[in-house]
């Protein structure tokens, strides 16, 4: 809410005591006691949440352990080494039973396919006991040379200084062998065997596990700083990751931030196009806007988009400036974009102002929900100092309370999920599904600002009214997910 709207009493009471704005507000009774007979109200269950993800938090030491045992698998049934058994899983996304049926009927095949064996072995002619290294040039000792598969011989000092500077470059898995247009790779017991420093060797196993977690679809480090967790899932979808080390919060396929219901392809055009754009989209992203009626300045400083001038009283939507009263019946028209029907017809100069302009439109609504994120963050932290106060001061305990917290946690999961409709809506081709989710949107869009208004004014709001309005939030939101988080 703005700073114009804030009683100016220095009790610490003021900002929550909301209630004069409350007083006439019986025209908006209609739109804060929505129907809900088509809501269930029930909270989900595991089963019925479409967020819903079985995963586990690993540290290092288990994630080797879990690997260790996929290799030796594959050593025990097909045997072979394990440094061999690396080789074959990494090249096939570490796809266990694949590999074991493919090396059973032909491993041949399988061998040159994962680029472990040539398809022609290279005869290196050899007149006497000794040979000159094509690197080095120098006269190297039968003894002194080392080829892999494909059967090109360096010298182990040219092999040394090769596989240095690999590592120092950050290769590992992708060594192939020096050979000009030869790409055998380089098994790890091999390298072992050539590198002469104790710290390269570290830094390969390093980096060599780095790039089996990455190829390993049941794996995902956590994206956190400096976080050592790694993620194990079941399968590679889509889906909500929270770490409870660092806090952080990611989908689990594409490692980015949590963006349901927008798929991981979409959300990753609209970031670019954002950053792209982003000078263009500058002038959207100031804090203030003039009231529509008395056009005095006001500063949005609460998530809620239900704004009241403190000058004329003016009740309006901080979106779209509307008058706050259409909201109950009108929301709809506030979320969803009117496109020109004869855009088609008109220019091309007409067409690119008309794609910019629909842009801003879904670019000012995802950034205003991203704002109000981070300012009730501070509702959240009045709150606690709130209930703190409370506690000490002997009115209610803790539990007593816990459901301002509820409400204030509930928001921000709500309002998070509703950033992330607007990508999701931009992309969408016009059709009847469009229509239902942007229906859907509306509705969600609703039922959050009623929320945010209600937990900014806590003090006010009956416990009871509050828990049912957030059963409602909740339950939008994931009627939403439900029919159209599909990936």
């Amino acid at each position: 809410m703005s700073d114009e709207m804030k009683s100016q009493d220095s009790d610490a009471d003021s900002d929550y005591d909301q209630s004069d704005h409350m007083d006439d507000d019986d025209d908006y009774c209609g739109y804060y006691d929505n129907d809900t007979d088509d809501l269930d109200i029930d909270k989900p269950k595991k089963s019925d949440d479409p967020e819903y993800f079985d995963y586990e938090l690993l540290q290092i030491e288990d994630v080797e352990r879990f690997l260790n045992e996929e290799v030796e698998v594959l050593c025990s049934s097909q045997k072979i080494l394990p440094s061999l058994a690396k080789m074959l899983l990494h090249a096939h996304d570490w796809k266990k039973e694949y590999v074991i049926e493919c090396h059973s009927k032909n491993p041949s095949k399988l061998l040159i396919d994962s680029k472990v064996i040539p398809k022609v072995k290279f005869q290196q002619p050899i007149s006497g006991p000794s040979l000159v290294c094509c690197v080095c040039l120098n006269q190297v000792s039968r003894e002194m040379l080392h080829d892999l598969s494909c059967g090109h011989m360096f010298c182990g000092e040219c092999w040394d200084a090769y596989c240095q500077v690999q590592i120092q470059q950050g290769v590992t898995l992708g060594i192939s062998c020096m050979a000009k247009d030869c790409e055998v790779m380089v098994p790890e017991d091999f390298l072992y065997s050539v590198l002469s420093k104790p710290d390269l060797r570290d830094r390969y196993s390093q980096f060599s596990f780095t790039e089996y977690v990455k190829s390993h679809p049941a794996l995902r480090f956590c994206p956190g700083p400096n976080c050592p967790i790694i993620v194990k899932a079941k399968e590679a979808k889509a889906k909500k990751i929270t770490c409870n080390t660092c806090k952080s919060c990611f989908c689990f396929k594409c490692g980015i931030e949590y963006h349901a219901p927008t798929d991981c392809d979409v959300i990753k055009k609209w970031l670019t196009k954002c950053a792209d754009d982003s000078e263009t989209a500058n002038y959207i992203s100031a804090n203030t806007k003039d009231c529509p009626k008395c056009h005095v300045c006001i500063e949005k400083n609460g998530g809620c988009n239900h704004m009241q001038c403190s000058k004329c009283k003016y009740d309006f939507c901080w979106m779209c400036l509307g008058d706050w009263k259409a909201h109950g019946s009108e929301y709809y028209e506030c979320s969803r974009y009117k496109e020109n029907p004869n855009i088609a017809n008109e220019s091309v100069h007409a067409q690119a102002r008309e794609a910019l302009k629909k842009y801003l439109f879904y670019f000012e609504r995802w950034e205003n929900h991203a704002k109000s994120l981070k300012l009730e963050e501070q509702t959240l932290e009045k709150i606690t100092s709130r209930i703190q106060e409370k506690v000490m001061n002997s009115t209610g305990t803790w539990i007593d309370w816990q459901y301002l917290l509820d409400a204030a946690y509930l928001l921000k999961k709500c309002r998070y999920t509703l950033q992330y409709t607007y990508p999701y809506a931009y992309y969408m081709e016009k059709c009847a599904r469009k229509q239902l989710f942007e229906y859907q949107q509306a509705q969600l869009e609703a039922e959050v600002e009623n929320l945010s208004w209600k937990v900014e004014r806590a003090e006010i709001t009956d416990r009871g009214d509050l828990e049912n309005q957030m059963d409602i939030a909740e339950k939008r939101r994931l009627t939403l997910l439900k029919d159209f988080l599909d990936y």
